[in-house]
């Protein structure tokens, strides 16, 4: 059993620190501070490759009730890619029949530290008011050096603005993710950071997913006859993926049908020559609401993203030109007036800043996967 009562604390580089007690690894851990508001999912938001260099603050108030398994993962090796976790209470024990190992049996195996007993009402007003910030948790021997010296330290790391970080998470080799039932369509999916709900949404609906590296040149994919070509979610800033936004444009070019999640969102609007911006505190949460400015429909929908696209249009669904046609915001956040979705106008390529795979969250946006299919089965290039 993990020891939960060393001594622990989590330090902001502005200063503000909250003691409490480590669970999981035990040393020193740096990133960015952020928080969620999901009550549910701990295991999907940990092992999600968007969070990667995040150090995620739950708002829930216990945390580890469902202990861990194996089929929830949502990293493709399994891999916890938060590089730390802060919590108000953790469960004593698990309670779910699906459970293979606790919370934090699986934390420690896998190198990653946690802080529990922290006042995370009061640490979530303090990131309200003054953003993300860069943060440290600091346990055991190193819980016990002097505030100041762990300030410095924090402050030292590199910024998230301007951090380059989906080559770090993507995959290193080709891999295929087979349907299940009868195969209509292949897709060839850029790895950002992919969630693996994601390709099991194509399996499902009859597509064969091509995982591909993040930098993978258009030519190369040419060679698997892509009905669609898919941008997954990923972290780090949008500003620094010139590459990826190259080969969106490649694809626009060709029209082969186009879909994109989270950061393939910011992509997409970086390929339409929109700007994109570092938010406060971003969005991360399972209930977010968003507006769909082409049907008058809103979702409640599963966020994770630090960065947005900025709005082109002084009113939202306004068309604006891009190099490919005519195109348009086609979601916004309800909260706040983000931009949540870009399409151009002809149908060819859409995206969305949200996550509808739903894992974990709400399935208000499963819909989507949809329109990819009647996008493909009309536009498809093998079809021409």
């Amino acid at each position: 059993m993990t020891n939960t009562s060393q001594p622990a604390i989590l330090v902001l580089a502005d200063g503000r620190s909250f003691r409490g007690f480590g669970f999981g690894a035990t040393g020193t851990t740096l990133g960015e501070a952020v928080f969620t508001t999901a009550m549910t999912g701990y295991q999907e938001t940990m092992t999600d490759p968007s969070y990667h260099r995040q150090i995620v603050v739950t708002t829930a108030p216990q945390i580890g009730n469902t202990g861990w398994n194996d089929e929830d993962n949502e990293s493709s090796g399994g891999n916890i890619w938060v590089a730390g976790l802060v919590i108000r209470n953790l469960s004593h024990r698990v309670s779910n029949w699906r459970a293979q190992r606790s919370l934090q049996e699986e934390m420690e195996s896998q190198g990653i530290i946690g802080i529990q007993g922290v006042d995370t009402r009061s640490l979530v007003r303090h990131l309200r008011d003054q953003g993300s910030v860069a943060a440290g948790i600091f346990s055991g021997e190193a819980a016990k050096r002097p505030v100041e010296e762990l300030v410095e330290e924090v402050n030292a790391q590199e910024s998230m603005a301007g951090a380059d970080l989906s080559t770090e998470v993507s995959t290193d080799e080709v891999y295929t993710i087979p349907v299940e039932g009868e195969k209509k369509y292949t897709v060839v999916a850029y790895d950002m950071g992919i969630k693996m709900s994601t390709p099991n949404h194509f399996a499902k609906r009859g597509i064969e997913t091509i995982v591909v590296p993040a930098g993978t040149p258009f030519e190369e994919i040419k060679q698997y006859n892509p009905d669609g070509v898919f941008v997954s979610n990923g972290p780090g800033d949008p500003a620094t993926a010139d590459e990826a936004v190259a080969i969106v444009r490649d694809v626009l070019k060709e029209e082969v049908p186009f879909f994109g999640i989270c950061f393939g969102n910011q992509i997409l609007g970086r390929a339409l020559g929109l700007d994109t911006f570092k938010m406060k505190f971003g969005h991360r949460g399972i209930n977010v609401p968003v507006k769909n400015h082409v049907t008058g429909k809103i979702d409640i929908t599963s966020q994770n993203h630090g960065f947005a696209l900025a709005m082109p249009t002084e009113n939202p669904g306004e068309e604006f030109d891009t190099d490919f046609g005519a195109a348009k915001v086609t979601h916004t956040c309800l909260n706040d007036g983000a931009v949540e979705g870009v399409a151009l106008s002809n149908g060819l390529a859409y995206s969305v800043q949200y996550h509808p795979e739903s894992a974990a969250g709400p399935h208000d946006a499963n819909p989507l996967f949809d329109q990819f299919i009647d996008l493909m089965s009309n536009h498809s290039p093998n079809n021409k």
